[in-house]
């Protein structure tokens, strides 16, 4: 079975590329073994407690919460990104893996597709 790595990097209220990444993620675990890497403000989409009233979008972030239920059961963020964002693995809504850059780089070589947003 082919593996599919979705790798998303963009804040999530900027543009609709995380919402876009997340449904093509729920669509994807359908039919083949899918996992998720958060980079750069990417991370931003899984911290807990998000406010969108302000910025008048909806907070897609508690759907991320359905990503067991469609078998995919990793996410990754990527540590230094982590750190340089102020945040820590108790700033996420989720249950994560922290990547140094070495394990990034050797998660990405082992999926047969990436796909970016």
């Amino acid at each position: 079975m082919k593996q599919i790595l979705f790798v998303s990097s963009r804040a999530p209220h900027g543009s609709i590329n995380g919402q876009e990444a997340l449904d093509a993620l729920l669509a994807g675990s359908a039919f083949t073994r899918c996992e998720l890497l958060l980079l750069d403000d990417g991370i931003f989409q899984i911290v807990a407690n998000q406010a969108t009233g302000d910025l008048g979008v909806k907070d897609y972030s508690v759907s991320f919460g359905a990503l067991a239920d469609y078998g995919v059961e990793t996410i990754y963020v990527a540590e230094t990104h982590l750190a340089e964002r102020g945040l820590s693995i108790g700033d996420l809504a989720l249950a994560v893996v922290a990547l140094s850059d070495e394990q990034v780089s050797s998660v990405m070589s082992k999926a047969d597709v990436i796909l970016s947003f």
